[in-house]
């Protein structure tokens, strides 16, 4: 199955899970209906300069951050780290995160909610 970009069904969220800013998520592919696997989310997050999701847990699920532009400052379960283009996080199981928009340009992370 093929999808083109200008398919993605996008929202915008404010204040996302007690963040800061705006987060636009366009979800690629939709749970249930196009995908079979146990996920929840499979999106690309786009966060404006000085915008954040919220530290929040995951209970019985995985999630996957993986940078694709931009400069990130994440807290994974309390411990703060500086994340650049490429890296990524794996979060889940009772442990916690969040994720702010550091640089001077937009932060686009692709996220991946795998429930287990």
């Amino acid at each position: 199955m093929i999808k083109k970009k200008t398919e993605y069904k996008s929202e915008v969220r404010e204040k996302m899970r007690g963040g800061e800013g705006k987060v636009t998520i366009e979800k690629l592919w939709e749970p249930g209906d196009e995908i079979k696997a146990k996920n929840r989310l499979f999106a690309k997050l786009i966060l404006s300069p000085g915008s954040s999701i919220g530290f929040h847990k995951h209970e019985n699920e995985e999630e996957i951050f993986v940078i694709l532009n931009g400069t990130a400052e994440v807290d994974d379960d309390g411990v703060r780290h500086r994340l650049e283009k490429g890296d990524s996080i794996l979060t889940g199981h009772g442990k916690g995160h969040s994720i702010r928009s550091v640089g001077d340009c937009d932060l686009e992370v692709m996220a991946v909610i795998t429930m287990c």
